[in-house]
């Protein structure tokens, strides 16, 4: 039995044997638009024992998925955006304003992610988004396969030594800061047209070498565990779930270029039918600091609930990469609010690549 799944069956049991809350009604019960296997109890335990149910879960296989999706008239009540998508989901009115009088670890969100400007408040004053998880994208590989010495740059991904062994995220961003770390851009925002074209060719490159767009952690990780990839663009997850099962992978986190970093996190969303006080439930479970030694143990990223944070064992935060949390962006892309018209560039672009032009 894996750490994980044996946490996930404690947290269950705990709640039974404290004695659940009649289940809710359907009428009333949350639907939460997420990521695929954030569906996991263990992050909201503290929300099923409350409710006496689980809330209903709807996925995305990446934000400009769920935006389409939302704006085509998709009902959720809460959803999962990261730190690049805020803004734009915020100025196309998707979005309800967060009471943070009934958020309890709103005032103990770690200080380097509330300094981010655009992330957690609108032009308005008002806040719209609650972070939750933050980590990085970081190139990945099979250490039986790939030497080190070989992976020491991100322009790996391009080498036709890899030809039909990579594997990058079906995900706009993740390519574009992949992308734009290869051409030494650390500041994504503001690339220009030179630029932009330097990073849609390099992605070119790195298509005539992919063998699999991933959509989530477990189609990743399959194709590592199963040799079918050797080099991977991938979350934190990735090597840390598969580590854990014995696959000899790691992460190459000093590349010459370096790496990126995202936050992501819940939103209210409007139009949602559920219960208001299941919503705010939910977005107090998954930010208890309770969550916090199993999200950095087992999924191998930061909480953002700072007094969490501290609590978890340093040695274990120095493992995962964690040891100075104030930090985390040094060396780094940081996937912060792109300019609409930029993205939407990315997004068309991005499309284009993919179908081989």
């Amino acid at each position: 039995m894996t750490l994980k799944t044996a946490f996930r069956m404690s947290v269950l049991l705990s709640v039974l044997l404290a004695g659940a809350a009649p289940p809710a009604t359907a009428a009333d019960n949350i639907t939460v638009f997420d990521w695929a296997g954030y569906e996991d109890p263990a992050f909201h335990p503290a929300y099923t024992a409350k409710f006496g149910t689980e809330p209903d879960f709807s996925f995305f296989g990446d934000e400009e998925e769920a935006f389409q999706k939302l704006r085509s008239g998709f009902k959720a009540d809460l959803a999962h955006p990261c730190s690049q998508s805020v803004a734009k989901w915020r100025e196309a009115g998707m979005l309800e304003p967060l009471d943070t009088a009934k958020l309890t670890s709103w005032n103990d969100i770690l200080p380097g992610i509330k300094a981010m400007k655009g992330l957690m408040t609108g032009d308005d004053g008002k806040a719209y988004f609650l972070p939750f998880e933050w980590g990085n994208t970081v190139l990945t590989y099979r250490t039986d396969t790939v030497k080190p010495e070989d992976v020491a740059s991100l322009k790996a991904f391009a080498d036709p030594k890899f030809k039909d062994r990579v594997s990058i995220g079906d995900n706009v961003d993740d390519a574009y800061a992949l992308a734009s770390l290869a051409i030494g851009v650390k500041d994504w925002t503001k690339l220009t047209d030179d630029q932009f074209k330097q990073a849609s060719d390099f992605l070119r490159a790195v298509h005539k070498n992919v063998r699999l767009y991933w959509t989530d952690n477990t189609d990743l990780s399959q194709a590592l565990a199963a040799g079918e990839v050797d080099l991977a663009w991938a979350w934190n997850e990735t090597p840390t779930t598969l580590a854990a099962d014995g696959v000899p992978v790691a992460m190459k986190k000093d590349t010459v270029e370096g790496l990126s970093t995202w936050v992501c996190g819940y939103v209210r969303l409007k139009g949602g039918e559920g219960s208001e006080e299941q919503q705010y439930g939910f977005l107090n479970a998954i930010t208890d600091p309770a969550i916090s030694p199993y999200l950095v143990e087992s999924w191998g990223y930061g909480h953002s609930n700072a007094k969490g944070m501290a609590a978890v064992d340093p040695k274990l935060l120095a493992t995962k990469g964690f040891a100075d949390v104030d930090s985390f962006k040094a060396n780094t892309l940081f996937q912060s609010p792109l300019p609409t018209e930029l993205r939407q560039r990315m997004v068309a672009e991005f499309e284009k690549i993919k179908s081989g032009y």
